[in-house]
C-alpha cells in the first residue's frame, strides 16, 4: 500500500503542476504575441508573433501530455482500487489495450489541433513540420494497434486454451462414466 501512496503523492504535485504551466503558457500564448507583431526575425523572415506562438504551443502541449500521463497513472490506480474493492481479480494486459486505445484518440486529437498551426508557417517548414506530425502520429498510431492486438490475441488465445481444457475434461469424464 505504501508503493501507491508515494506514487499518488508523487503524481498528484506533478499533475497540478503541470496544468498550472500549460494555463501559464496558453495566457502567454494570449497576450504576448500581440506584443511583438510585425516584428520580422532575420534569417527566417517570419513574424516573431507567429514564432512566439508556435514556441507557446509545442511547450503548452508538452505540459499538457506530462499532465495526461500523470493523470492516466492515477487513473490507473484509482481503477485498480475500484477493482480490488468489487472483488474482480482483472490481469493489466486488458487494461493496458484499453490505454493504448486511449493514447490512439489522444494522438489524432493532438495531430488534428496542431496541423492547422503547421497551416500559419510559410515555406517549405510548413511542409516538412506537417508531413512529420502526420506520419509520425500514423506510425506511432500502428504501434500501439499491434500492440492491442497482440494483448487481445493473448487473451483469446488463453480462452481458448481453457475451454479446449474443459472440453478435453468433459470428453474424459464421460468416457471413464460409461
Amino acid at each position: 500500500m505504501s508503493k501507491i501512496k508515494e506514487e499518488v503523492r508523487r503524481r498528484v504535485p506533478r499533475l497540478l503542476m503541470s496544468l498550472v504551466m500549460a494555463i501559464i503558457f496558453v495566457a502567454i500564448f494570449l497576450v504576448v504575441p500581440e506584443t511583438v507583431k510585425g516584428i520580422l526575425i532575420p534569417g527566417l523572415n517570419m513574424d516573431a508573433s507567429l514564432l512566439v506562438r508556435t514556441i507557446t504551443i509545442v511547450i503548452t502541449a508538452i505540459f499538457l501530455i506530462r499532465a495526461l500521463s500523470d493523470a492516466m497513472v492515477l487513473g490507473d490506480i484509482v481503477t485498480d482500487i475500484i477493482i480490488r474493492r468489487m472483488g474482480i481479480k482483472e490481469k493489466r494486459s486488458p487494461k493496458r489495450a484499453g490505454r493504448d486505445f486511449i493514447y490512439i484518440i489522444v494522438i489524432i486529437l493532438i495531430a488534428t489541433a496542431v496541423l492547422p498551426v503547421m497551416s500559419a508557417l510559410e515555406g517549405g517548414i510548413r511542409y516538412w513540420l506537417s508531413t512529420f506530425i502526420i506520419y509520425g502520429a500514423l506510425g506511432i498510431i500502428l504501434v500501439l494497434i499491434y500492440d492491442i492486438g497482440r494483448i487481445l490475441y493473448r487473451v483469446v488465445e488463453q480462452k481458448a486454451e481453457s475451454f479446449a481444457d474443459r472440453l478435453s475434461k468433459m470428453a474424459e469424464q464421460e468416457k471413464t462414466d460409461e
